[in-house]
């Protein structure tokens, strides 16, 4: 089993920057690649960024493409997430996965942790 923790978010201005965090304990999982995902009230689940197991390759969402950068300390067990720029928009609960299917980006994962509020204000 694989526990996801995700930390760093916040309320910010509107043109901020945040940096999330998601720590892994639990069986190994260095070999899969992981996502970051968000969801504000009333709306889907909505893909922002994938990362495959080793950091060479990366996936972003439309809405986040140029702004985020997503990457991975495989020594740490930890994946990040750079958020620059921030819109009104991006307000909403960031959740990291792990243990993506086969395939990049990954149509599914494993494991999720409990996500971390981002609030971003005009």
């Amino acid at each position: 089993q694989v526990q996801l923790v995700e930390s760093g978010g916040g309320l910010v201005q509107a043109g901020g920057s945040l940096i999330l965090s998601c720590a892994a304990s639990g069986r190994a999982f260095s070999t899969n690649a992981m996502g970051w995902f968000r969801q504000a009230p009333g709306k889907e689940r909505e893909f922002v960024a994938a990362i495959n197991w080793s950091g060479s390759n990366t996936y972003y969402g439309d809405s986040v493409k140029g702004r985020f950068t997503i990457s991975r300390d495989n020594a740490k067990n930890t994946r990040y997430l750079q958020m620059n720029s921030l819109k009104p928009e991006d307000t909403a609960l960031y959740y990291c996965a792990s243990g993506g299917a086969p395939g990049f980006p990954p149509n599914g994962y494993a494991y999720w942790g409990q996500g971390t509020q981002v609030t971003v204000s005009s």
